[in-house]
């Protein structure tokens, strides 16, 4: 009897994770698609110098973010259903709120004129205040989310971030036609948060109530302190080199700095966050069966390399056609780091489940040593490649980053977590886009040399990649969409 329960809760959990990733995926390729489109037209209508200056202020905005979080969110996801109450929703509400307000107010009086003072930049004076104000509205939406990913109720996710993404781009994209400038960008970084708010409302049902726990305050805050730390620790040197090169380099290099991060490792977080999502509460409600989670493990990575490998190998040869057409010779500085930058994110990808396996397991801890760890390489790294190359060196320097993220995960399977992955077993794994890989890169590269057009070069790159991949695990992708489709019930549905 025991056998048939635990079969029918790893067919339920595959079921999950099918519809999970299936939702998940519907919202990467729409947001993916419009915020594209939203980029391509506001970079035509405005200047590397205003995108630079956005990005100013969110390096700071961003870091409040994550303090503003209090792993929270993760806490609550992890938590067994047995180990959770609804005081600990409530407690995690009214904490967020309350810490939010206060955040804000450090916002908008202490670190907009700082930030301003730092670059030099008066109008960072009034653009941090307004990005601040996401952060007080977003711990409103952070428990209905935390409900919905624990319930994984994708679909719902899914639904509330397209909707109100394409809201608030259609109007920022308004306010850019009507010369709104800057303040289109601002707009369109922080509006989502509001249009999101009523959706998660009516998507879960919960209201809070003004409860206030003290055991549910530290079971909860406990593990959020060591997420929030990595968080932390991540955030800083995933953006300390916004940081440097808008101080250093000035707001038009930071522009397009930061188109090149848009369009690379941006898609590449997305991404990832899409197939991460659905694989947290599975590490979870798994973080006993090793064996399982390895599989899954090497299946989020397989499927996250896939998808990413093809568009970062088409921006490592067309990156140049593409900036010069797509974008104007305004932006042409991109191309190197874009370039750069895209072989950067093909190295992340391979880890592209690690942080989310860790924290299932309830390693928070393990997750920010590693952090610290990796850090101490890449900042002074960082500060040299900035300092004697630009942009470029930046650029260098999270390439490096990433070959030293790839090296401390591979060390941490091989000795410090239950979870044992070889080097080799790693290869195995992922043979099938690494070959596509290859083969695709040389057809795009020859095809750019002879002079063909980036589209053309595109479409006979993505055919190329697609028919080595169908290859090689054509039939193990009939099944997944098989699986995708099929909408059977259990054994244990049947007998109620």
């Amino acid at each position: 009897m025991g056998s048939v329960l635990t079969e029918t809760a790893s067919t339920t959990d595959k079921k999950l994770v099918a519809s999970g990733i299936f939702w998940n995926f519907i919202q990467l390729v729409i947001n993916q698609s419009f915020n594209f489109i939203l980029k391509l037209v506001l970079a035509k209508l405005l200047f590397p110098s205003e995108f630079g200056v956005v990005g100013m202020a969110t390096v700071f905005t961003g870091f409040v973010q994550i303090l503003n979080d209090l792993g929270v969110g993760a806490a609550l996801v992890q938590r067994k259903d047995e180990h959770l109450r609804n005081e600990h929703y409530h407690t995690a509400f009214w904490t967020g709120v309350i810490w939010s307000v206060l955040l804000f107010v450090i916002m908008s009086l202490g670190v907009g004129p700082l930030a301003a003072m730092f670059y030099d930049k008066p109008i960072l004076k009034l653009i941090v205040p307004v990005l601040s104000i996401g952060i007080l509205v977003s711990p409103v939406n952070l428990v209905h989310k935390a409900q919905l990913t624990k319930q994984m109720k994708f679909k719902k996710l899914a639904l509330i971030d397209n909707i109100s993404n394409i809201v608030v781009g259609v109007i920022a994209l308004i306010m850019a036609l009507r010369g709104a400038g800057v303040w289109a960008l601002v707009f369109n970084s922080v509006g989502n948060v509001f249009f999101a708010m009523p959706l998660f409302f009516k998507a879960t049902g919960w209201k809070p109530a003004f409860i206030m726990d003290k055991q549910a305050f530290k079971e909860v805050f406990g593990f959020g302190v060591y997420t929030t730390g990595s968080n932390i620790l991540n955030y800083l040197y995933n953006n300390i080199d916004y940081l440097l090169i808008g101080k250093l380099l000035g707001a038009s290099a930071l522009g397009v700095y930061t188109l090149a991060f848009v369009l690379t490792d941006t898609f590449r977080g997305r991404l990832m966050a899409v197939i991460n999502n659905v694989m947290y509460p599975i590490y979870g409600k798994n973080q006993s069966d090793m064996v399982s989670l390895k599989k899954y493990y090497l299946k989020v990575v397989l499927f996250n390399c896939i998808f990413v490998f093809p568009v970062m190998i088409f921006f490592v040869v067309e990156g140049s056609q593409f900036i010069n057409h797509v974008f104007g010779a305004k932006w042409q500085q991109t191309v190197g780091p874009l370039q750069i930058l895209s072989v950067s994110v093909m190295c992340h990808i391979l880890v592209s489940g690690n942080t989310s396996l860790l924290r299932g397991l309830g390693r928070p801890g393990l997750e920010m040593k590693q952090q610290i760890f990796k850090a101490l390489i890449f900042l002074p790294t960082l500060a040299l490649g900035i300092y004697y190359y630009g942009i470029i060196g930046a650029s260098w320097a999270v390439l490096l980053n990433k070959i030293v993220v790839v090296l401390v995960a591979q060390y941490s399977f091989n000795y410090l977590i239950p979870i044992k992955i070889s080097v080799i077993e790693f290869l195995i794994a992922l043979k099938a886009p690494i070959v596509a890989s290859v083969c695709s890169f040389a057809v795009a590269y020859l095809l750019n040399v002879a002079g063909v057009n980036y589209i053309i070069g595109g479409l006979i790159l993505c055919a190329a990649y697609s028919g080595v991949i169908y290859l090689m695990m054509g039939s193990e992708l009939k099944a997944t969409l098989a699986g995708l489709r099929k909408k059977s019930v259990s054994p244990i549905d049947k007998a109620n």
